[in-house]
């Protein structure tokens, strides 16, 4: 490497992001609308996040976190609730050892609270999933195995309806 500034940290940055582009390891068999799901949110790998952000054509297709949880359904016809802790209620809660791809999971400071959940994920086996970080990130691929790991939910039509469409 020349010893320019710019190229100082240049390989321990590429070796570091390579991690959050690898696929996960291992597979496992999701559901007909989960996989579609899943090759939803594939498809958007590389997107820069957006605070707010829906995946609309005037935010530049970006998400956040939640926007690319619920564009994901949306493509398979079910409608979540729009931000993350709302979304932690539309179906049953999974534990962490009956995953399967395509479940929702969660993170938060507050692991008594479900209403201080900040992130969630589409699941994809193999312990990772696919998430829009955080600003300055894009959607990538993530582990879970995080101690703010909060919870699961396992995506149903039925459990996205039960929830309320107003506050």
């Amino acid at each position: 490497m020349p010893p320019y500034k710019e190229t100082q940290n240049y390989v321990k940055t590429i070796t570091s992001l390579e991690k959050s582009f690898a696929a996960p390891v291992t597979r496992v068999d999701p559901s007909k609308q989960a996989a579609a799901a899943i090759y939803y949110a594939q498809k958007k790998l590389g997107t820069p996040y957006l605070w707010g952000g829906n995946g609309t054509a005037d935010q530049g297709g970006r998400f956040d976190c939640s926007g690319l949880t619920k564009a994901a359904y949306e493509s398979v016809g079910v409608t979540l609730p729009r931000v993350a802790n709302d979304q932690y209620n539309a179906g049953p809660h999974p534990k962490r050892d009956e995953l399967l791809p395509g479940d929702l999971v969660f993170f938060s400071d507050d692991l008594t609270d479900s209403r201080a959940i900040r992130h969630v994920g589409i699941y994809v086996g193999g312990g990772y999933m696919i998430d829009a970080p955080r600003t300055g990130a894009v959607i990538r691929f993530d582990p879970i195995d995080t101690p703010d790991y909060f919870g699961a939910t396992r995506v149903t039509e039925d459990g996205a309806k039960a929830l309320p469409t107003t506050v």
